[in-house]
C-alpha cells in the first residue's frame, strides 16, 4: 500500500518506488517511475522531477509557489541572528549544513510533512552519523527541535507548512549522570591540596562552587570580593567557530549562556586558604597575568591527568559540577538556594538535571520509615 495521498510504495525487493505524471495527452496521463532505497530518497527524487515537469511545462505560477525547504533555512537563520548569542547561531547553522540541507533542502517545504520526517528521524537514529552507525537520540532530538522551529517559522510568514510534522518526536532515554565516587572525590581533593598551583586551584574552584569550565577560564581576580566572600560569575570562555566560512576557531569570551547564569556565589571558608591572590584584578586566576589563559580544552585536558595521577576513572571536567550538586543535595541545602547557586532557570532543572541521590542516601530516607514502626 502506498503512503496516504502519495504514490510512493515499498516494493517485494526491499525498494522504494515513487510514480508520478510526466505529462498528459487528451485526459491520459503519462508516468514516470522513480526508485530509491528509503522512503525519504523517492520522496526527494519525486519533488525534483515535480518541479522539473512544472518548469517544462511553463506552469510558471505553480513553479513560484514551490519554495524549497534550503531557502527557508536561510531565512530563519537571518531573522533569528540578531536576537541570539553568537555560539548559539553557529550551532544552529552547522546543525543545518551538517544534517538537513543535503537531505531536506531540495525539498519543498510545503511536502515535509509526518511521514517524511518520521521517515527522515528513523534514519538519523539507524544510520546516521559519519559511521553510519546511527546518531544518538540526544543529537537527533536537537536536530528536529531545529527543523521545527524553521517549520514554525515558515508557518508565521504565511508558507504553506503541513502542521502534522510538529508530532514526529524522538523518545529519549533518562541515563543517570555520572557522578565521583566519595572516595575517589576525597583522593581528589587531597592531591589538589597538597600539590598547590593555579591549575589546581581553579579545580578546588569548580569543586567547591559547582562553575562551569568555561566560567572558570575566564574567572579574574576582579571577579572575587574577599571582604564579603563571594565569587562574581558574569562571564565564560568557549571557543566558536569564525564565520568566514572556514574551519578556523577562535577564542571568546562572552556573557554566560543565559541572564540566570550570571550570579553571585559564596565562597565557602574552607576554600579561602587555597586561593593564591593577586593584586592584578585583570589577572586570570588560571594564568596569573592578564594577557595569557588557559582556555577549557587545555583545562579539559590537564584535569584527565589529575585524574589519572589520582587512580581515579577518566571523565570529563563537567563531573565536578555534578558531583558538587548531588552532596549539595546529600547535605541537605536548600534547593532553591542550589538553584541560584548552579545558575539555573527553575529548581526542576536542578533537580531533573544534575541532582542524583544516592543510593546511600536513598537507603537513609527508607531507613527514616523505621520510626513508624517503633514500638513506643
Amino acid at each position: 500500500m502506498p503512503r496516504k495521498g502519495e504514490n510512493i510504495y515499498k516494493r517485494k525487493d526491499g525498494r522504494w518506488e515513487g510514480r508520478f505524471i510526466k505529462q498528459r495527452t487528451s485526459d491520459v496521463a503519462k508516468y514516470g517511475y522513480i526508485y530509491g532505497k528509503s522512503y525519504l530518497e523517492v520522496k526527494k527524487k519525486l519533488e525534483f522531477e515535480k518541479v522539473q515537469c512544472y518548469q517544462e511545462a511553463n506552469v510558471q505560477k505553480v513553479v513560484e509557489q514551490v519554495v524549497l525547504f534550503k531557502e527557508i533555512c536561510e531565512l530563519w537563520l537571518a531573522d533569528i541572528r540578531p536576537s541570539i548569542k553568537e555560539s548559539s547561531y553557529i550551532r544552529y547553522r552547522n546543525i543545518i549544513s551538517t544534517y538537513i540541507i543535503m537531505p531536506l533542502g531540495d525539498i519543498a517545504t510545503s511536502s515535509i510533512d509526518y511521514a517524511l520526517l518520521s521517515s527522515y528521524v528513523s534514519e538519523l537514529l539507524s544510520t546516521g552519523g559519519k559511521k553510519e552507525t546511527g546518531l544518538s537520540r540526544k543529537t537527533v532530538a536537537d536536530i528536529l527541535a531545529v527543523i521545527k522551529a524553521i517549520l514554525k517559522y515558515a508557518s508565521r510568514c504565511k508558507y504553506v507548512v503541513d502542521l502534522s510534522a510538529m508530532n514526529v518526536a524522538v523518545k529519549q532515554k533518562n541515563t543517570p549522570v555520572k557522578t565521583l565516587e566519595t572516595t575517589d572525590y576525597k583522593r581528589l581533593i587531597e592531591y589538589l591540596q597538597n600539590e598547590p598551583n593555579l591549575l589546581n586551584q581553579g579545580i578546588l574552584i569548580c569543586a567547591f562552587t559547582g562553575i562551569r569550565i568555561g566560567e572558570l577560564c575566564a574567572l579574574t581576580w576582579g571577579d572575587f570580593s574577599f571582604e564579603k566572600k563571594i565569587l562574581h560569575i558574569h562571564k565564560t570562555m568557549q571557543r566558536l567557530q569564525t564565520l568566514d566560512g572556514s574551519n578556523k576557531t577562535t577564542i571568546q569570551i562572552t556573557a554566560p549562556k543565559s541572564q540566570c547564569s550570571v550570579r553571585d556565589i559564596p565562597i565557602p571558608d574552607i576554600l579561602m586558604p587555597y586561593l593564591n591572590k593577586s593584586e592584578n584584578k585583570n589577572a586570570y586566576i588560571l594564568s596569573g597575568n592578564s594577557v595569557h589563559y588557559v582556555e577549557p580544552r587545555t583545562m579539559q585536558n590537564y584535569f584527565k591527568r589529575i585524574l589519572k595521577l589520582c587512580n581515579i576513572e577518566n571523565a570529563n571536567f563537567h563531573i565536578l559540577r555534578h558531583t558538587f550538586a548531588t552532596q549539595c543535595i546529600e547535605l541537605g541545602f536548600d534547593i532553591k538556594s542550589l538553584s541560584e547557586i548552579l545558575g539555573h532557570a527553575n529548581v526542576n532543572i536542578t533537580l531533573n538535571r544534575y541532582v542524583h541521590p544516592s543510593m546511600y542516601l536513598k537507603q537513609q530516607n527508607m531507613n527514616k520509615l523505621s520510626n513508624l514502626l517503633a514500638v513506643k
